[in-house]
């Protein structure tokens, strides 16, 4: 009888998969630090903690003004070169081609100049690097920020897109395969969901001798945790 019995449950096993235990912690599907890459005064912030940004969105401003002049001034430099280069080409096949480089080197150098100006003034604008929430503000208007001792100003978080990461144990690094479905539970929710591994990592903890590995979800909050079965093909 005990025969038949283990008999079945090997049956079984093989038909419907093993099912590995695991747990997971709820993290963000992206996360981020932002700081400055430039010196200056902090001026302006537009964000608090909360505030949902969309890519591109300012999130704050330093003192400017001076980075803004000085562009204002090559670009003016910039278009009178262009007009003294315009003016050069119409003639330039009766002109001493020295005489013509001279006025095309001036021209190009006025147009580099404009692009690094523009360059250094867009690091002193600060903005949300793709779609996301502010989980925290660590500056305020009036702080001096640093671009060599970059201090982060805020963080940032996917604003529904969450990731659990999993941990088993590695005897089943064999066994766990990236579309396994996993079925779990979060911690105070009796509720069951369901989720497929998306990505297993390519490495053991020594400390802990776990795996881990990814479920890609949404919705829940950051930082819960829970536990559940990895049911393999």
């Amino acid at each position: 009888m005990k025969k038949i019995l283990l008999a079945s449950l090997l049956l079984v096993t093989s038909l419907f998969g093993e099912s590995i235990y695991a747990t997971f912690d709820v993290v963000a599907k992206k996360s981020v630090n932002v700081a400055f890459s430039s010196g200056g005064i902090v001026n302006t912030i537009f964000v608090d903690i909360g505030s949902v940004v969309k890519v591109g969105d300012k999130l704050a401003v330093l003192n400017n003004k001076d980075v803004k002049a000085m562009l204002n001034i090559h670009q003016t430099s910039l278009k009178y070169a262009k007009k003294d280069y315009d003016r050069q080409e119409k003639i330039k096949n009766i002109i001493d081609k020295a005489k013509f480089d001279k006025y095309e080197n001036v021209y190009e150098s006025a147009k580099a100049q404009v692009i690094y100006q523009k360059a250094i003034l867009e690091k002193t604008i600060l903005q949300a690097p793709f779609d996301a929430v502010v989980i925290s503000k660590e500056i305020e208007s009036g702080d001096v920020v640093s671009g060599q001792q970059a201090k982060t100003a805020f963080k940032l978080q996917s604003i529904e897109k969450r990731k659990l990461i999993l941990q088993f144990d590695q005897k089943y690094h064999k066994v766990v395969k990236i579309g396994d479905i996993f079925s779990y539970k979060l911690d105070g929710d009796d509720t069951k969901y369901t989720g497929i591994i998306s990505k297993i990592y390519p490495y053991s903890n020594s400390k802990t001798r776990k795996i881990g590995a990814e479920v890609l979800t949404s919705g829940v909050l950051v930082g819960l945790f829970g536990d559940g079965y990895i049911t393999s093909k």
